[in-house]
Order: C-alpha cells, then sequence, then structure tokens
C-alpha cells in the first residue's frame, strides 16, 4: 500500500515488525503487505480459499495467502493509495499480539495437520 499520511511512531514499528513476524512465521514473502490493500479472486479461487478459511480475527488475511500457496493460487501485489484516519479499530499493541497469535495458531495448526486444504470440500 503506499502511505498517503504518516503514521505514528509506535504504529510503525508494530506494522514492520508483524510484517517480518508473517514473512518468517507465516511463510509469506512475495507479499510484502498482507493486511493494507484489496484482495482480488477468480470466483474458482475464491471458493477454493474461503471455503477452507479458519480464522475470523484480523491474521485471516495471512490465512488467505497460506491457503493459496498450498493451493498452488498465485498472487500479485498491486500497491494502493492509503490514508490512515482518526478512529482506527486497531489497539496497537493488543491488537498486535493478537495477530501474533494467530499467525502462530495458523503456522502451527497447518504444520501438525489440523489443517489442511485439503479436508474441506470445495
Amino acid at each position: 500500500a503506499v502511505v498517503s499520511t504518516q503514521s505514528t511512531g509506535i504504529r510503525n514499528v508494530l506494522m514492520w515488525g508483524f510484517h517480518v513476524f508473517v514473512q518468517v512465521v507465516g511463510g509469506i514473502s512475495e507479499i510484502r503487505d498482507t493486511q493494507c490493500g484489496f484482495k482480488l479472486f477468480t470466483r474458482a479461487a475464491a471458493r477454493a480459499i474461503f471455503t477452507r478459511l479458519n480464522i475470523e480475527r484480523w491474521a485471516f488475511d495471512v490465512e488467505i495467502f497460506v491457503i493459496a500457496n498450498l493451493l498452488g493460487i498465485g498472487a500479485t501485489e498491486v500497491a494502493v493509495n492509503w490514508q490512515e484516519i482518526d478512529g482506527s479499530k486497531l489497539v496497537p499493541i493488543f491488537s498486535w499480539l493478537e495477530m501474533a497469535k494467530d499467525l502462530a495458531m495458523i503456522r502451527t495448526r497447518y504444520l501438525i495437520g489440523a489443517w489442511s486444504v485439503t479436508t474441506k470440500e470445495e
């Protein structure tokens, strides 16, 4: 995303840390920013991905890319203009911890086979 306003210092640090965490723990290295921007899918890709989605919180975006990778569905990142406005629903440190917990859960459950892309019908 192309951010057109400046974020606060703590928000920038948490955002950078989350991106690194997504790359290391989530295994998503081809997409630099999983949270901002639009996600567009073909009908077939949307059905294949969203019927297998387990996370319903902030980190669901990361699981979308994990599932797409496991199914061999490619993704391309296209920058959008992004403007932060007051009234964000994210509480910086608490939200980051929740997303980090979800990322660890995504990684662990796919690694041990508790979640699988082959367990749900298309």
